[in-house]
């Protein structure tokens, strides 16, 4: 198993990780899964191998992610947590093809007892320096 640094308390790490798990596994043909994770306002900022940013409102893409069928595999590097916010720095790894990976800075919130996905911003891994796969 990959190490992970904890920063913080991070008292709640298995659960924030199961709530970005749903997220990647989401990208198996399952929307429910994205709905579960992300908070229904979420936004996105990518940058893409040739530096152009993309913003939406990440709910926009559910339907698109869900039927991409991507073969992708997570890759916790860094979780942090002060208490009802977290950020989790993920490998966003395509196991077909590593050319095609992300690093994803996830920013959560505890939102009335459940951890929410309320932000993701993501660099295509050709800008990620160290933490490309």
């Amino acid at each position: 198993m990959t190490n992970i640094t904890v920063v913080g308390d991070a008292s709640e790490v298995d659960e924030i990780k199961r709530v970005v798990q749903l997220y990647v596994d989401g990208f198996q043909g399952d929307m429910e899964k994205f709905q579960e994770a992300f908070h229904k306002e979420a936004w996105i900022f990518a940058l893409d191998a040739e530096g152009a940013v993309a913003t939406d409102l990440i709910s926009d893409r559910f339907e698109r992610w869900a039927n991409s069928q991507r073969s992708v595999k997570s890759r916790f590097i860094a979780v942090t947590q002060a208490g009802d916010v977290a950020s989790v720095l993920l490998g966003f790894d395509n196991s077909e093809n590593l050319e095609d990976s992300w690093v994803d800075v996830i920013a959560l919130l505890k939102i009335q007892g459940t951890w929410k996905i309320t932000n993701k911003t993501a660099a295509h891994s050709s800008r990620a320096a160290w933490a490309k796969p």
